[in-house]
């Protein structure tokens, strides 16, 4: 491959996700990159914003032979954005809300080079059932997850016992949509395998 992979994100997710590929790559984490948004900013536009600030941040210290990829990953339902729960108590909040219908789960990706910046986004449907109280605290009390946007991991129990439907991609879900990185690299830099 023409570039080196570099994942710009600490997420054990994204590191798994993208292992999945088959292709080298390390992991570069820059701290205090900015991750706040206009308020003006319509909802589905806000993964590929953040996504795209992030990418910025990488600009001044891109090697030539460097590709690096950003990403955010927002939970939308209705008008609102779910980010990562502050608390248990926001935590449950969010899953109450998306407890019994259908919400849209998007994924802002970066490929930056020194070249040029690729930025798109994914967007995936995910339909959940009707959560009870106790199936929310256990959620709670064996998961904890409150480094998920949206307060829940579609490959955790939550997802086993709740998700009724899905329409887009899984892997999105779970925060990096690989098959649409894996077109990327191979339509626009060279990526072969």
């Amino acid at each position: 491959m023409k570039y080196r992979l570099v994942l710009a994100s600490n997420s054990p997710r994204r590191k798994e996700l993208l292992a999945g590929l088959g292709v080298p790559f390390e992991v570069r984490v820059l701290k205090d990159i900015d991750e706040q948004y206009p308020d003006s900013l319509p909802v589905n536009e806000v993964a590929r914003y953040i996504a795209q600030e992030k990418a910025a941040a990488y600009r001044r210290i891109i090697a030539d032979d460097e590709l690096i990829i950003t990403a955010d990953t927002v939970v939308i339902v209705g008008d609102e954005i779910l980010g990562k729960p502050a608390d248990e108590t926001d935590a449950v909040r969010m899953l109450q809300l998306i407890s019994g219908r259908t919400h849209q789960v998007t994924t802002g990706v970066c490929l930056l080079t020194a070249e040029q910046e690729r930025c798109f986004d994914v967007t995936t449907d995910v339909t959940f059932k009707t959560l009870s109280d106790e199936e929310i605290h256990y959620y709670m009390d064996h998961y904890r997850p409150f480094d998920k946007a949206g307060a829940y991991g579609i490959q955790e129990w939550i997802g086993y016992i709740g998700v009724t439907g899905l329409q887009g991609s899984y892997y999105n879900v779970m925060g990096l949509p690989v098959q649409r990185i894996y077109q990327e690299l191979t339509n626009h830099y060279q990526f072969k395998i």
